[in-house]
């Protein structure tokens, strides 16, 4: 988290704050369609900020070798953010970018991925310094059919965005690294909501919202095909190959869906300060997808401060589903508030390791639950753990980070 703190601090803060607007004088470009969209961008020099007036625009296009700088990114943004361009009939995808900023666009009814980007098959040359704030994705096909497709990205922040009706992942991230996710809705989902995979490190899911998310709220980890590992699995450790590394879950409130979150073949992650409430299974799973010589068994999780609401018809073997070939035995539990609602002498769940300071069997009274408030009303003896009581150390860095005021 240190890490990743510096990279925030250092790279997407700077990158942020030097976007240009038209009131200051940068390459600013106004288009209605897109035709003019393609015109924009095509050649476009670092610094160039491009404005989508409000209407219908055409989707299916792609556009690679968009390369802003540190001082001069290139954004990509809605005139007027209130009456943002929405993309019908196909998606948007960019290839082989660095220091690009996409705002305040929607997209609908894409025949594949809503939002692609990608580093244009080069696994060692990652696109890089990549911001997404305020992207609606919605009405994705069935099937492995991703809101947003995140491959071969590091140093990236997506914020403030919204993922509907889709049918893969929410978000899906193959060979990504340093980035954080924040403040983000999935809503009525498919297979996952996040899913961290082919070599994906140092991620962080911060102060989300998952409703009905799918199978999986967060996958950290899952099963790749060895081609599309970033880095190559060549460049991994002879007995320490991973589809996921340093996963990060925090803050966030998941409400429905078959289990929160599910550890499949990461090597280290962490569940902490969240609520779930009403999972259709399990709190967690532990598996083991990818089974080759060579990779980690699922291990070293920890479950920690987190608020879990269930019911005893919607619990399947204790809450917890261990598949074979991982190490629960390396995973750690502590300070959790487990309550089940129907049935308060049935909330403690069958850990696969010793819990330390857990609470079972209180009622945590939740403000309105049959209306999506799952915090906690005041004087709740769970007032410690879960969503409401997450805190970041640089918590005003971290609200001006997600939530500028936007440009004019």
């Amino acid at each position: 988290m240190q890490a990743l703190h510096a990279l925030i601090v250092a790279g997407i803060v700077a990158a942020n704050s030097a976007f240009p607007s038209a009131e200051q004088g940068g390459s600013a470009v106004r288009v209605r369609n897109s035709e003019e969209l393609r015109r924009a961008l095509q050649n476009a020099p670092p610094g160039t900020e491009v404005l989508l007036e409000p209407g219908e625009y055409q989707g299916g296009l792609h556009f690679e070798g968009l390369r802003g700088s540190l001082a001069r990114p290139i954004l990509i943004r809605a005139s007027d953010p209130k009456s943002p361009p929405r993309f019908v009939g196909g998606g948007l995808q960019f290839s082989k970018v660095s220091h690009l900023e996409i705002r305040d666009l929607a997209i609908s009814g894409a025949k594949t991925n809503g939002l692609n980007i990608d580093d244009g098959g080069n696994l060692r040359q990652p696109s890089h310094h990549v911001v997404l704030r305020n992207i609606r994705v919605s009405d994705l096909p069935q099937g492995n059919h991703d809101g947003i497709k995140l491959s071969g990205i590091d140093d990236f922040l997506v914020a403030d965005s919204v993922v509907e009706r889709w049918g893969g992942s929410g978000i899906d991230m193959v060979g990504c690294h340093r980035g954080k996710i924040v403040g983000c809705t999935f809503r009525a989902g498919g297979d996952s909501g996040v899913q961290a995979k082919g070599g994906s490190s140092e991620i962080s899911v911060v102060r989300c919202r998952f409703e009905n998310p799918g199978h999986r709220g967060v996958n950290a980890g899952g099963s790749t095909g060895f081609e599309y590992f970033r880095p190559p699995l060549s460049d991994m450790p002879s007995n320490g190959k991973y589809e996921a590394k340093s996963i990060t879950v925090e803050g966030c409130e998941f409400v429905g869906g078959v289990t929160p979150i599910a550890f499949v073949g990461v090597d280290g992650a962490v569940f902490r300060f969240n609520t779930v409430f009403e999972p259709e299974r399990w709190a967690f799973r532990i598996l083991q997808e990818t089974r080759e010589p060579g990779f980690v068994a699922s291990r070293d999780g920890r479950f920690e401060s987190n608020l879990i609401v269930f019911r005893s018809d919607r619990w399947f073997s204790g809450g917890v589903n261990v598949g074979p070939g991982t190490q629960p035995e390396s995973f750690r539990f502590g300070r959790n508030f487990w309550y089940c609602s129907d049935k308060p002498s049935s909330s403690r769940p069958q850990l696969p390791t010793s819990e330390t300071g857990g609470t079972y069997g209180l009622d945590p009274g939740l403000v309105d639950p049959t209306k999506g408030d799952v915090r906690v009303r005041e004087g709740s003896p769970a007032q410690a753990v879960g969503a409401h009581a997450y805190r970041t150390a640089d918590e005003t860095l971290f609200s001006r980070l997600v939530s500028p005021t936007p440009a004019k």
